[in-house]
């Protein structure tokens, strides 16, 4: 049974704009090699902390949505852990309700790129 989760990590604003990608790469090809199914990946690029974090006011923003079974999670969280690049990350597990939240809004989304 695949679960929905969806993951907000922020990366330290040191990186490049190349060192970002490979990192997201790693997250993604990790998730993928768990069975992952990738619903939405979404850069928010590079925006400012609510409070310093290891003394950094900024940080690149990334959100991850996907299907894997619960057991993934746990490893897929070390991995954050031991990475020096990533100042935070929040994994949640979404309901049915957040799940149609994220459809409805990936739906108007896409209907708004079509009228421009």
């Amino acid at each position: 049974m695949l679960n929905h989760y969806e993951t907000v990590f922020i990366m330290t604003p040191v990186l490049s704009d190349e060192q970002m990608k490979e990192a997201v790469k790693k997250y993604k090809d990790h998730l993928v090699g768990k069975g992952a199914e990738i619903v939405l990946e979404d850069n928010w690029g590079m925006r400012k902390l609510a409070y310093p974090i290891q003394k950094k006011s900024t940080g690149f923003y990334h959100l991850m949505e996907y299907k894997v079974e619960g057991s993934a999670i746990q490893d897929f969280e070390v991995v954050f852990k031991r990475d020096e690049r990533i100042l935070r990350f929040l994994t949640v597990k979404l309901d049915k309700h957040a799940i149609a939240y994220n459809e409805k809004k990936r739906k108007k989304a896409k209907e708004e790129k079509s009228q421009a």
